[in-house]
């Protein structure tokens, strides 16, 4: 059984930044593929960012030269820096694990909220 907890939401002012964090156990955290999604208010779920087990990543365009996924598997965690944050990156952000076999978890989500 896989547990992965999110931190590192709040409120912020549009243009700031915040660094979510997200700590898993019970796997071999790095082997697993690993993301951030997001649900905004009234939207459907958009995939932000994932980090493979090599390192490599990828992002929503939306998010592109705004935002840094990266892992520390030392610490079994990934983080999400989220930088010149806009109003529209106002959602709950999912921490995501795939380990490759079949099953994959989920976070309970972190909220962010960007407004002045």
């Amino acid at each position: 059984q896989v547990q992965l907890v999110e931190s590192g939401g709040g409120l912020v002012q549009p243009g700031g930044s915040l660094r979510l964090s997200c700590t898993a156990s019970g796997s071999i955290f790095s082997k697993n593929l690993m993301a951030w999604y997001r649900i905004a208010p009234g939207r459907q779920r958009e995939l932000v960012a994932t980090v493979t087990a090599a390192y490599m990543t990828n992002y929503a365009d939306s998010v592109k030269g705004r935002f840094t996924i990266s892992r520390d598997n030392a610490k079994n965690t990934v983080y999400l820096q989220m930088n010149a944050l806009k109003p529209e990156d106002t959602a709950v952000y999912y921490c995501y694990a795939d380990p490759g076999v079949g099953v994959r978890y989920w976070g309970r989500g972190t909220r962010v909220t960007v407004s002045s």
